[in-house]
C-alpha cells in the first residue's frame, strides 16, 4: 500500500485553507490547525517547511501568519508532498543515488519506474485548487480531521 505521510496530508489540508481564505490575507498556523483538528506544533514545523520550499510566503508581525507563494492553479500536491516529504519512490531501486546493487539483474525495474513515474504524473496533474470544496471548512467531517491519504493506492 502506498499512502501520504500525515504530514503530507496536513501540508495539502493547510495549503487548501489558505487558497480558501486568500481573499482574506495571511493566515496563522493556529487557525489553520484549529480549522482542521491538526496538532499546532506540528502544523508550524510543516508550514516552515513549506515556506522554505518556496510554497508559501511566511509573514512576520501582528497580523503575520502564511500566505502561498503562487495561486493555487499553479502548485500541485506533488510539490507539497515533495518539499514535506523528500522525492517520491516507490521502491528502493530507484533512488536519487542511481541504481542498486542488483540492476544487472533486475526484472522488474523498468515497470516500477512506469509505476512510479505515473504516480509522479498523476499528482502533478492535481492543484491545490482542485482540492477546494464548494463547503465551508466548518461543516466537512463533523468536526473530524480531513485527510487520511489524497492518494491510497494497493500494488
Amino acid at each position: 500500500m502506498l499512502r501520504l505521510t500525515k504530514k503530507a496530508d496536513y501540508g495539502l489540508m493547510a495549503l487548501k485553507y489558505l487558497a480558501e481564505q486568500s481573499a482574506n490575507g495571511a493566515q496563522s498556523a493556529k487557525d489553520i490547525a484549529e480549522a482542521y483538528h491538526i496538532p499546532p506544533q506540528l502544523l508550524a514545523k510543516i508550514l516552515q517547511t513549506l515556506a522554505k520550499g518556496g510554497l508559501l510566503v511566511s509573514h512576520a508581525g501582528t497580523n503575520g501568519g502564511y500566505s502561498l507563494s503562487r495561486p493555487a492553479t499553479e502548485i500541485t500536491a506533488f510539490e507539497v508532498i515533495r518539499a514535506i516529504d523528500g522525492p517520491l519512490f516507490i521502491t528502493s531501486c530507484i533512488t536519487i543515488h542511481g541504481t542498486c546493487d542488483l540492476t544487472s539483474h533486475c526484472t522488474i525495474k523498468e515497470p516500477l519506474r512506469k509505476v512510479n513515474d505515473s504516480i509522479k504524473d498523476l499528482l502533478s496533474g492535481i492543484k491545490i485548487d482542485d482540492l477546494i470544496e464548494t463547503e465551508p471548512v466548518g461543516q466537512i467531517g463533523a468536526g473530524a480531521p480531513m485527510g487520511g491519504g489524497l492518494v491510497s493506492i494497493a500494488l
